[in-house]
């Protein structure tokens, strides 16, 4: 069975070489850009949300990068796989994507799960979590550890609670778990499933790494998170109420009088972290100009007149 060569590179629109940070970059810009909430509907867009988190889920792993800069410089767009420099005796078994925790917690295409999910040579293959070994002697043996990663959105991670989650990849069938996200936990952190992994005796543990989900109104710096909110001219010039989202609802804001686009506003606590020691929220000022095509005559000569006192009183 071929499978065609995904170049993960182009996907991210980096160069070979580019660096962690690079590509770190470059993925979070897209994954914004086609997060499934910001384009509802758009089955194009939401394919290549997955495409870019498959190539991101490569190229952030040294191991997983370093496997799949082998294929060479031969490969090409349309290329069918066949088997690159370092994979000769390889055999390998096509499986299918899940949702969930399969790695980084997306669907993978048949070309992943070629390279990383199903391949084995008399025992394991090391880029493969999922794969069994048999030593022949008869003699039980301790599973597996597993690594994954989990997904969440920041609202989850700042009340934590019970999550469930499908957890799939290599040979595996899919299995649907639950996990207790503490409340104020941070990327990156570490959460430990016991007997979760692979079978023995006794059975491997499941270690997930937990990731925040790009978020369509926030960004995340450390525990506090930025927004921003659009206001009117005479707004910002006079001051006003206006509501403001937060990771637990909206609520009001008062916006000084004299505020310039750019001023950065504090909410206090309403960040990321734990009860005793969250972030705080920051939201940042848009002033908002009325389209000129849809003004009246009569407002366009209001602007005129307040132009003209503006002037006039410089």
């Amino acid at each position: 069975m071929a499978v065609a060569y995904k170049d993960y590179y182009k996907l991210l629109g980096v160069e070979r070489g580019a660096s962690k940070d690079e590509i770190s970059k470059a993925y979070k810009k897209l994954a914004r850009k086609y997060h499934p909430d910001l384009n509802p509907g758009d089955s194009s867009a939401e394919e290549r949300f997955k495409d870019i988190n498959e190539a991101y889920e490569v190229l952030k792993d040294d191991e997983k990068r370093r496997l799949y800069d082998q294929l060479g410089p031969n490969w090409k767009d349309g290329q069918q796989f066949q088997g690159g420099p370092g994979f000769e005796n390889f055999h390998f078994d096509f499986g299918s994507g899940g949702n969930g925790a399969s790695f980084s917690g997306g669907d993978f295409s048949d070309f992943f799960e070629t390279l990383f999910g199903g391949a084995r040579r008399g025992g394991n293959f090391g880029a493969d979590p999922f794969g069994s070994f048999s030593s022949g002697s008869g003699r039980s043996r301790r599973g597996r550890d597993v690594e994954a990663e989990l997904a969440i959105t920041l609202e989850e991670a700042r009340r934590g609670g019970e999550k469930t989650f499908t957890l799939s990849g290599g040979s595996d069938s899919p299995r649907t778990l639950k996990v207790n996200i503490p409340a104020g936990i941070h990327d990156g952190a570490k959460l430990r499933l016991a007997g979760q992994g692979r079978p023995g005796t006794p059975a491997g543990d499941l270690f997930l790494t937990i990731r925040y989900a790009p978020h369509p109104v926030f960004q995340v710096d450390g525990k506090d998170i930025t927004c921003d909110v659009s206001v009117t001219p005479w707004d910002a010039v006079l001051g006003a109420k206006v509501r403001v989202p937060t990771l637990e609802g909206q609520v009001e804001l008062n916006i000084p009088a004299g505020s310039s686009s750019g001023r950065k506003l504090r909410l206090k606590g309403k960040g990321l972290g734990p009860e005793n020691a969250r972030g705080d929220e920051f939201v940042r000022v848009a002033i908002r100009v009325p389209d000129p095509a849809k003004l009246t005559a009569h407002q366009k000569a209001l602007w005129e007149t307040l132009a003209q006192a503006m002037k006039e009183n410089a």
